[in-house]
């Protein structure tokens, strides 16, 4: 079960300084040259210019108003390949996890003339709408059909009719975009004479019923197709279609597609298409070169794994509206860069159409992200943690394979660094944090690592930004020598005489660290006041299985042992823990969302003995209710090793119960579905266990939404807690 969007879905914010404006946080647009970027603000587009950070208006409020009157609120924006054009979108509304569906216009840069595309198409239902690379025509998705637009003459051409809920053209159903991040579902090939898209066919899927109570006096059905763990995942195609002559053809890719799936397509020149093909169980990887003109599909590379191989990590920026799953090419495009962690660790490799490859960053240390590729000095940019796995730095190395990993950021700031690089490779946004340094952040140039303007620089404001040091890092060793990272926040006026109560704050699955050496890791934004001043000890451990940079055998050590290896690390560590002399024993609490829900009620079923008052918000109770695509990943298929689900399931430990349990769950949530709630409490039920539970009606994953949600639940959990697990040294 993925992390709640309060906790997994923090898109990349760059904190944008301008010379005449206050800091503001957005995604970066550069330039084609890197030397300048834009920036919405005050309801238009400004142009800021490098070095000097001088801001020009690029496009007026004028610009963005409509013969109608009112000036259009931008959301995003994007360029035509020649500058000349710019695709506005506006008047978004959220699909699933983001506001991915809206309205278009298009701004002719030269004649200010600004359109409306898909007009007579429903308000609001455009998705992913892109220019074609000559700039004449505009693409997107309308209730599940792809359509293209000619600018000209504005004439609308349905290039699907079929689309519907359960036939999905140009996007994607609810598995792929949650745990591929798949989304955008179609692309323009080189020369605009072709479109590639995918389809989807969820008719064999089975729907989840949700259930509105609220709205109105009878109860409203609201169905989403989903595919639990154990059932085939809904059939993907992948088709071309000419734009001239409409002619439709679907790729010749090998395979059962109700055993395979395709998440990654991309065109490489205007008759060859890249594809990347997944086995079911996700551990077997094909990257097909397809010949479109010819409809024949070759391997060029594939790649087998005992666990599972991942299409994106946690560390990709999964959850910006805009991400799509690319292959990056060089040489030409003779070449493309791929992640691999066949020996060991995440790193890059260079490979070419024929799939011959070569190893790029050697050494025992993962490839947090890539940042930049310079291929005129043959150097590449990324962030990478070799000796802290709490931190994060940028490093560089030669694309050619054989240099070795230099550290650029100055050691002189121990913590937690991010870059974006510009497209030229001279200028950088540098932001920076550690657990008592806030977020500040600085433009820098490279390869010097530089500020440009030293009185605007991190180093000059540090000490401003700078705080107290409440949290302490340490480690666990378990018994077969495990080390495990964690971090803990001592009560205020700490005397070592007595004993305090602790908190453990949990996830433990393989989508999310919790360990990082970064701002605001030790917030608790469920707790109504401060957890120090009222007298907790606040923990966070991060177990085996958990994605943090230490190689490949730490991350994959959990498969099929998602509930327990992962409880075992956690119990083990608390088992150490509550031996300390400050701590007491009898008031030890748990609390988790998501993954860390399901955590927190696997510690509190399978080691009362330790655990005495647990809080777990929308925890997948039974591994049997969630997507195929997340369980078989880290779990295998059920019908093969079915027990290993059972095990790790909290439902199996229910009856195990001893302390104070507080359960919690949206009843619209469309991730991980209420139905694991009424099970559970069924068989707490059954078993007599006393419990407290709390509905929180149409709220969804992250119950969030809602007047007064945020409040009540900060309420619920606190006095919860103040109630069974008194704060305070005794």
């Amino acid at each position: 079960m993925r992390l709640s969007t309060l906790f997994k879905g923090v898109i990349l914010l760059l904190f944008l300084v301008c010379a005449k404006s206050p800091v503001i946080a957005q995604e970066i647009k550069w330039d084609l040259n890197g030397d300048s970027f834009y920036q919405i603000q005050e309801g238009q587009i400004l142009k800021i210019n490098l070095p000097d950070q001088s801001p020009e208006v690029f496009i007026s409020k004028a610009d963005l108003t409509p013969n109608a009157g009112t000036a259009l609120q931008v959301r995003d924006f994007t360029f035509s390949q020649d500058r000349k054009k710019i695709v506005i979108y506006t008047n978004t509304k959220r699909v699933w996890r983001l506001d991915t569906q809206g309205d278009y216009w298009v701004l002719d840069l030269e004649t200010k003339e600004l359109k409306q595309a898909g007009k007579g198409l429903p308000e609001s239902s455009l998705r992913f709408a892109k220019l074609s690379p000559d700039g004449s025509k505009i693409a997107y998705v309308s209730e599940f059909n792809l359509y293209a637009e000619d600018l000209d003459s504005g004439q609308i051409t349905a290039l699907t009719q079929d689309g519907n809920r359960k036939l999905i053209n140009g996007t994607f159903d609810w598995a792929y975009e949650e745990e591929f991040a798949c989304r955008d579902g179609f692309q323009w090939s080189p020369d605009s004479k072709r479109i590639s898209f995918w389809q989807l066919d969820a008719n064999q899927i089975r729907d989840y019923y949700m259930m509105n109570f609220t709205d109105s006096v009878y109860s409203k059905v609201v169905p989403v197709e989903y595919p639990k763990v154990g059932q085939s995942p809904s059939p993907a195609r992948i088709g071309v279609i000419e734009l001239d002559s409409k002619k439709l053809s679907w790729l010749n890719i090998p395979g059962d597609p109700q055993q395979h799936y395709l998440p990654r397509m991309e065109w490489n020149s205007p008759e060859l298409l890249l594809v990347q093909q997944l086995n079911r169980k996700q551990n077997h990887s094909k990257i097909y070169s397809v010949d479109v003109a010819k409809n024949e599909a070759k391997v060029i590379s594939e790649e087998q794994d005992e666990a599972w191989i991942d299409v994106l990590s946690s560390w990709e920026n999964v959850y910006g509206i805009t991400y799509r799953h690319e292959f990056k090419w060089i040489n030409g495009g003779k070449e493309f860069l791929w992640f691999s962690e066949k020996d060991g660790w995440r790193h890059l490799y260079r490979m070419d159409l024929t799939g011959k490859e070569t190893l790029i960053t050697a050494g025992e240390y993962d490839v947090i992200n890539l940042l930049h590729v310079n291929e005129k000095e043959n150097m590449i940019y990324f962030h990478a943690s070799p000796s802290n796995a709490t931190q994060k730095y940028l490093y560089k190395t030669r694309l050619d394979g054989k240099g070795k990993a230099e550290l650029v950021t100055p050691m002189d700031l121990q913590g937690t660094h991010s870059y974006v690089i510009s497209p030229s490779g001279k200028f950088a946004i540098h932001q920076f944090s550690n657990t008592y340094t806030r977020p500040s952040s600085e433009w820098i140039s490279l390869p010097n690592h530089k500020p440009l303007d030293a009185s605007k620089s991190i180093a000059a404001n540090l000490a401003q930004n700078q705080g107290e040091k409440t949290v302490e890092f340490f480690k666990i060793i378990t018994t077969d020598g495990a080390e495990l990272d964690g971090w803990m926040v001592k009560p205020k006026n700490f005397d070592p005489s007595k004993k305090y109560p602790v908190v453990f704050f949990v996830y433990t699955e393989p989508w999310g660290a919790n360990v990082r050496d970064s701002y605001g890791i030790a917030r608790n934004r469920n707790y109504d006041g401060d957890m120090a001043e009222d007298g907790y000890i606040y923990i966070s451990i991060d177990n085996r299985g958990t994605p943090a940079p230490k190689g490949r055998a730490w991350r994959k050590s959990i498969y099929r042992k998602i509930g327990r290896l992962n409880i075992s690390d956690q119990a083990e560590a608390a088992a150490q823990i509550i031996k300390w002399d400050f701590v007491d024993p009898e008031r030890v609490a748990v609390w988790g969302h998501s993954g860390g829900g399901s955590a927190t009620l696997n510690l509190m079923f399978q080691h009362p003995e330790i655990y005495k008052t647990g809080i777990s918000l929308a925890a997948v109770a039974n591994q049997l209710t969630y997507d195929n695509i997340y369980q078989e990943r880290y779990m295998g298929l059920p019908q093969e090793n079915l027990e290993d689900f059972v095990a790790g399931s909290p439902i199996t430990h229910a009856k195990n119960l001893q302390g104070n349990l507080l359960y919690i769950h949206g009843t619209g949530d469309d991730n991980v579905h209420y139905a694991n709630a009424e099970m559970l409490i069924n068989e707490l039920i059954k078993n007599g266990k006393l419990f407290q539970f709390m509905p929180y009606p149409n709220r969804s994953h992250g119950i969030g939404e809602g007047e007064g949600t945020t409040a009540h639940l900060r309420k619920l959990y606190t006095d919860f807690l103040k109630r069974y697990c008194p704060p305070g040294g005794k």
